[in-house]
C-alpha cells in the first residue's frame, strides 16, 4: 500500500543508486503478531493470542512522531490482525493527527459497522484486504479457517457501504495461479480501488508450502498476462515481492513503442520492484527494524534506538541503498534501478540478501 492519490512525499534524498537514497515512502508495522486465521503462507506464523512484549500504546505514540521526524511516509497498520489490539483506533488517529497517512490490513473477517465506522472517524484512508481464491473454497483452505472467505466479502461490502477505500491483496502461489483472472474479476465486482498481487516469499509458514510456489517461467507468464490487464480494467494494478514487473513494464512499453511514465504518488505507485530499506521498512512487534518483513535480517530495535537513527544510518539499509553492490547477475543488469530482484527471495536462498533474485529468467546484455 502507499499513497492516496493527490498526497505526496516530501521531495528529498539523491537519485536512486548512488546509496544516499533515503526517501521514506512506506512503514509496514506490525502492530500486534496476534490473529484469529492460520495462513498457509503467514510470515509470522501468527496464532490466535496474546504476545508479550509488544509496543505498549505510549511507545506507539513515540514510534510515530520518531517516524514523522523523517518524513510523512504511508503508515500500514498491519499484523497479525490489528482490529484485535484493543488500541488500534487510537494509534490510527494519532498518526492522522501528526500528518501521517494511515492505512490499514485487515483480514476483513472483523469489518463489522462499528468497526468501520471507527475506522473512518481515526483517519483510515484505505484497508487492504487479501483474497486468495475466487471461491470460499479455495480461500478458506488457504487462510486456514472456514468462513473466511465469506466473512472477507461481507466485510469489504460493509467498508465499500459506509465509504471506506478497499484494496484486494492475492498472494500468488500453484494452487490459485489458475484463479488470478476471477479474482481480479471478483475485485472489480466487489467494488474494489485496486488489486494489488504479491509473489510468495518462502518465511514463517510460506516455507512449509515453498513447493507450491511458482517457478520462474511462471513468474515471469503471470507478470506478463498482469501487464496485459492493465488497459483491460478500471482497477489500479500494483504487483508487490515482484519486482520483476519493473523491468516487464519497461520492457514491454518500449517494444509497444509507448513512453514509460510511472505515477510515482498514491497508494498504488510504481517506483521501483525491491523497496526494502530505501523507500520502505518493516517494523515488528515488538520493535524490531527490518528492511522488509521478508528479509529476517535485524537492522535495529526502536526500544533501544531512536526511529531516524535506525533508519539513516543502519548498516543493513545503506547497503541495499547503493545498487552497485548487488552480485551478478543482479549487479549487472540494466535494470537494476528498477527491478533489483527481491532480497528476501535472496536471502532464503542463500543467505546472501545481495545475492542474485532466484526466481529470473533474464539474462542481462552484459552477462
Amino acid at each position: 500500500m502507499a499513497h492516496p492519490h493527490g498526497t505526496h512525499p516530501p521531495k528529498h534524498g539523491a537519485p536512486r543508486g548512488t546509496g544516499k537514497n533515503n526517501t521514506l515512502r512506506l512503514v509496514a508495522w506490525e502492530t500486534t503478531r496476534r490473529c484469529n486465521l492460520t495462513c498457509k503462507h503467514c510470515r509470522a506464523a501468527a496464532e490466535d493470542h496474546v504476545y508479550d512484549n509488544e509496543l505498549t500504546t505510549e511507545a506507539s505514540f513515540k514510534l510515530l512522531d520518531q517516524i514523522r521526524e523523517v518524513g510523512q511516509p504511508i503508515i500500514i497498520l498491519t499484523g497479525g490482525e490489528p482490529l484485535l489490539r484493543d488500541d488500534i483506533f487510537d494509534i490510527a488517529a494519532y498518526g492522522d493527527k501528526i500528518g501521517l497517512r494511515m492505512v490499514m490490513a485487515p483480514n476483513g473477517t472483523l469489518l463489522n459497522e462499528e468497526n468501520v465506522a471507527r475506522l473512518i472517524e481515526s483517519g483510515i484512508k484505505r484497508i487492504s484486504v487479501s483474497l486468495d481464491g475466487a471461491t470460499a473454497a479455495s480461500h478458506d483452505a488457504f487462510r486456514g479457517l472456514e468462513g473466511a472467505f465469506d466473512g472477507a466479502v461481507n466485510g469489504i461490502n460493509t467498508a465499500k457501504a459506509l465509504g471506506l477505500e478497499v484494496q484486494i491483496n492475492t498472494v500468488i502461489t500453484k494452487t490459485n495461479l489458475n484463479e488470478i483472472p476471477d479474482i481480479l474479476a471478483l475485485a472489480e465486482s466487489l467494488g474494489a480501488a485496486a488489486h494489488h498481487i504479491f509473489l510468495l516469499v518462502p518465511t514463517g509458514r510460506g516455507k512449509y508450502i515453498v513447493d507450491t510456489a511458482i517457478d520462474a517461467k511462471e513468474y515471469e507468464e503471470t507478470l506478463n498476462w498482469f501487464y496485459d490487464q492493465r488497459d483491460k480494467t478500471s482497477l489500479q494494478l500494483k504487483a508487490t515481492c515482484a519486482p520483476h514487473y519493473y523491468r516487464i513494464l519497461r520492457q514491454r512499453a518500449k517494444a509497444e513503442g509507448k513512453k514509460v511514465t510511472f505515477e510515482t504518488h498514491g497508494l498504488d505507485a510504481v517506483t521501483r520492484g525491491c523497496l526494502a530499506g530505501t523507500g520502505f521498512c518493516f517494523i515488528s512487534h515488538v520493535g524490531r527494524v527490518q528492511t522488509c518483513g521478508f528479509l529476517d535480517v535485524t537492522c535495529g530495535d526502536i526500544k533501544t534506538q531512536h526511529f531516524k537513527d535506525v533508519w539513516e544510518n543502519s548498516p543493513v539499509f545503506n547497503k541495499l541503498r547503493d545498487f552497485n553492490n548487488l552480485e551478478p547477475k543482479c549487479g549487472l543488469c540494466e535494470y537494476k534501478q528498477v527491478c533489483g530482484g527481491c532480497r528476501a527471495r535472496a536471502y532464503e536462498a542463500t543467505n546472501d540478501y545481495m545475492a542474485p533474485e532466484p526466481l529470473c529468467t533474464y539474462q542481462p546484455a552484459r552477462g
